[in-house]
């Protein structure tokens, strides 16, 4: 009994050494782990679906899949999508997807946004604007989430994360990509 008192001490110790007070909570935004990503179409900026209004979650069905929302581009951003375009490419031809949107027609100009996708490298992964800052009305996605990523198969979220602006940093990168890595029973 006094041993897991003990323990029981260490261990909130830890975690108020971990978590300073005025830490900000996690953010939370998008459909949660048991519901299901719900279908939206977005202009796409890449690939051969260039110019057209596309929706990959209905074309995806119960293959794994990767939807990432962002209200900016960034620097973590691009290695989060590289990080994807690598799973996407790593896997027989369509066995998953993987996609990004960014939130609101005027936040980058669908040529700006191909030619970041094209400095950043992608190959595997689109990328389109919806023209609504706030997203896709089913999802719900919070205001102050600058990414937000939907991991799903088999038509469920499996995991989700999202990030403030700052928060998607190669540690958040690297935890994704351990995500990626088992995501459709691939180990």
């Amino acid at each position: 009994m006094r041993l897991a008192t003990g323990v029981g001490i260490v261990v909130l110790g830890a975690c108020a050494i971990a978590a300073p007070t005025g830490a900000k909570s996690p953010c939370v935004s998008g459909p949660q782990v048991g519901q299901r990503p719900g279908p939206y179409s977005f202009l796409v900026a890449t690939g051969p679906e260039r110019g057209q209004p596309t929706c990959y979650v209905c074309e995806t069905a119960e293959k794994p899949g990767v939807i990432v929302f962002a209200r900016s581009v960034s620097d973590g951003l691009a290695g989060l999508l590289t990080v994807c375009d690598r799973a996407v490419a790593d896997r027989p031809k369509d066995a998953m997807r993987a996609w990004m949107t960014v939130l609101g027609e005027k936040t980058i100009g669908l040529d700006e946004l191909g030619r970041w996708a094209t400095k950043t490298g992608l190959k595997a992964v689109p990328v389109g604007v919806f023209d609504d800052p706030v997203g896709p009305p089913s999802y719900k996605l919070a205001d102050d989430a600058d990414v937000t990523v939907v991991l799903f198969e088999n038509r469920k979220v499996i995991a989700n994360f999202a990030f403030r602006a700052g928060e998607l940093d190669q540690g958040a990168i690297r935890q994704l990509n351990d995500q990626l890595t088992n995501l459709g029973g691939k180990k």
